[in-house]
């Protein structure tokens, strides 16, 4: 059963504009499915760069490579392409020499700018994430948004997450043991292998901690003494962690930075079921940071950039977003639209922000104002209604 995605109409221009299409984000996402769906299109070859013999070729006889999967085709998909030796070189001279390329990273490594500098202006770079919500009821069949299943799908997005296959089955078990399995492929495949992490035990238990605390703000002092980890590999783990889409860092907004945190950063899981595999807590009952690290989830898969805000007297929001003006949302178990926090009431007597939003798992949703600025209290889908329009009414 293929599911179509939501960037299938930026996948189309990008291929009609751009030699190299570069199709990036976390394992088992759903790139490959995504790929050979769409090169049905098309006189396509497909190259899996976990095949020794073509990664071989490509490494050690690149003309031999070009001659079996390149030569008198219309298209080539080169399927986790990062593995490949002198890829930037290589992806030039294919593109300069006519061909039309798709290829596929699980890891920002092919973003680096030894690959990349070598394609600038070849190359468009699209992002796919794991089933955002619209995506996921789609998945399951809904469409519109069913009012008494409302709080039930936000509910099961969170717990289980957004991978694909897990998605698709209505097997519970199956989906915490898929997830379980797809963990420990990504941290022996795509952390430890790709970047050359030697200790899996230091790395384990940095995810485990993480995964108790999504959200938690980094002290890297702190971290490395309560994991004896020095701070220099724990840097470098988490930035393996990070680039092979595991982890994702949230910066400070900041003005003042007197007043203002302006270094310290907050850490999410891009996948808030693959968070519960690693703590094996896939209970219905869901907890306020892991609520906090699914509505950073979804503000990443509508192309958002959060920052997250707070003061050196504490006052904080949980994210921050800018379309035209920013915009800040607080993230809570439990809304009421007759309470706004001291917290947003401080950042919106700083910043005068047009619109707020209050984002809560259960609770009444409505409006209010506060110093001219109004602010929405909404539950996920609502949020995703007021920030891109969609329209849950009628989904398809």
């Amino acid at each position: 059963m293929y599911i179509e995605r939501d960037i299938k109409y930026m996948f189309k221009r990008a291929a009609d504009n751009y030699g190299i299409v570069a199709l990036v984000g976390a394992r088992q996402a759903g790139k490959t499915t995504f790929l050979e769906h769409h090169m049905r299109e098309h006189d396509a070859r497909y190259v899996l760069f976990d095949d020794l013999v073509a990664r071989t070729q490509f490494d050690d006889e690149f003309k031999q490579f070009e001659l079996e999967y390149i030569s008198g085709t219309d298209l080539t998909v080169l399927d986790e392409v990062q593995y490949g030796t002198e890829a930037g070189t290589k992806l030039k001279y294919l593109v300069d020499t006519g061909n039309r390329l798709w290829i596929t990273s699980s890891s920002e490594l092919l973003l680096a700018k030894e690959v990349l500098s070598y394609l600038v202006g070849r190359v468009k770079v699209l992002r796919l994430h794991t089933f955002n919500f619209p995506e996921f009821l789609n998945a399951k069949g809904h469409k519109i948004l069913p009012a008494v299943a409302r709080s039930g799908l936000v509910s099961e997005h969170i717990i289980y997450g957004g991978y694909p296959r897990v998605v698709l089955s209505d097997d519970t078990e199956f989906k915490r043991d898929y997830l379980m399995d797809l963990l420990e492929t990504l941290l022996l495949k795509d952390v430890a292998r790709t970047f050359g992490l030697r200790n899996m035990t230091n790395l384990e238990k940095l995810t485990r901690y993480l995964a108790l605390s999504p959200g938690i703000l980094m002290n890297k002092e702190t971290v490395s003494s309560d994991l004896e980890i020095n701070r220099h590999t724990l840097t470098q783990y988490m930035d393996a962690m990070e680039k092979s889409y595991i982890i994702h860092r949230v910066s400070p907004f900041y003005t003042n930075k007197r007043k203002e945190m302006v270094k310290q950063q907050k850490v999410y899981f891009v996948d808030t079921g693959l968070r519960n595999a690693i703590v094996n807590d896939f209970r219905p009952e869901i907890d306020g940071h892991v609520f906090e690290n699914y509505v950073l989830v979804e503000l990443l898969k509508m192309g958002y950039r959060p920052n997250y805000w707070r003061t050196r007297a504490k006052a904080e929001v949980d994210f921050v977003i800018d379309e035209g003006g920013i915009i800040p949302i607080e993230v809570k178990s439990h809304m009421d639209p007759r309470r706004v926090k001291k917290s947003l009431r401080s950042f919106i007597e700083s910043y005068e922000p047009q619109r707020a939003y209050v984002v809560g798992l259960r609770g009444t949703a409505g409006e209010t104002e506060v110093n001219k600025c109004k602010v929405v209290f909404t539950d996920l889908p609502g949020l995703w209604e007021h920030l891109t329009g969609i329209d849950f009414s009628r989904l398809r």
